[in-house]
């Protein structure tokens, strides 16, 4: 609002800090509240020092003029509350947010509705929930897990194959599944899917996860599951392209070792060698 530089996590450190001083001497934790930062700035007051003074002043009114402050009428106060409340409103900014998507907009109703009917702490709770599921679901949509050996020895017009041309032909007996986008729970039922799609036992399988930035507990698994389904057909399971998180995943959970490092690739030229070897000791 005052277009400077805001460090939100030094002041959560701060308000922190000031809670547990504050309990120390019989006190109530509390938060900063919004509406005397907006009015602190519609009145011209941009830097933390205006802060500073509010405070000072508030502490020197609640030490030496409770008294005086308690015959202040409430209907004064409720008039200050509903200018200031004006104050902040930005009607304009509020209209062109229901243009967003549909769902951007029940989070966004959802929270107003709350925040004015039931309590401010309950909104956020919500708004907080119906956000991750929001994001969840988004992240979904993105994720993909696809065959891809046929399209790239078939498909003249894939955008993949000027990338194939410069390597040799892909040999017989290997499959390769690519995974676009996070490895999360929400993507776990494709690459199921994906892998049913094979119709009978190949040699090798080589599994891309170049696009794979992060992987969680239901991704690993979902590849460990893959990876016992792999030994049971006696297929070798290599994994090309993995990232620093993806890799660091592997490593923590087992898989690494339980796949083999010999197995794993940063790029896909040393799969395909790999892959070659494996089919040449299995002819």
């Amino acid at each position: 609002m005052t277009g400077g530089r805001h460090r939100s996590n030094m002041e959560l450190v701060a308000q922190g800090l000031g809670n547990i001083g504050s309990a120390l001497f019989g006190g109530i934790p509390a938060t900063g509240a919004i509406a005397r930062t907006v009015t602190n700035i519609k009145s011209g007051g941009k830097t933390p020092v205006a802060g500073v003074i509010h405070a000072i002043t508030l502490t020197l009114v609640l030490l030496f003029l409770a008294p005086v402050a308690a015959l202040i009428p409430l209907a004064s106060l409720a008039g200050i509350l509903v200018v200031v409340s004006i104050g902040m409103c930005e009607v304009d900014h509020f209209i062109r947010l229901l243009k967003a998507p549909r769902s951007d907009v029940m989070v966004l109703l959802t929270t107003f509705l709350l925040t004015v009917f039931v309590d401010l702490t309950v909104a956020v709770q919500f708004g907080l929930v119906l956000a991750a599921l929001l994001f969840i679901r988004r992240m979904a949509e993105v994720a993909d897990v696809s065959v891809i050996t046929r399209e790239l020895k078939g498909d003249p017009d894939n955008e993949e194959t000027a990338w194939m041309s410069r390597l040799e032909d892909l040999p017989e007996g290997l499959e390769m599944f690519e995974v676009q986008g996070p490895f999360f729970f929400g993507a776990a039922d494709r690459f199921q899917e994906a892998i049913r799609s094979i119709e009978k036992p190949v040699p090798v399988i080589i599994l891309r996860i170049r696009n794979v930035p992060a992987i969680d507990a239901t991704g690993l698994h979902a590849i460990r599951e893959f990876l016992r389904k792999c030994r049971k057909t006696s297929t070798q399971l290599i994994i090309s392209g993995v990232h620093t998180q993806p890799a660091s995943a592997l490593k923590r959970s087992g898989l690494w070792e339980e796949i083999g490092e010999e197995n794993i690739f940063k790029n896909i030229n040393q799969a395909l060698k790999r892959a070659r070897e494996v089919l040449e000791q299995k002819a």
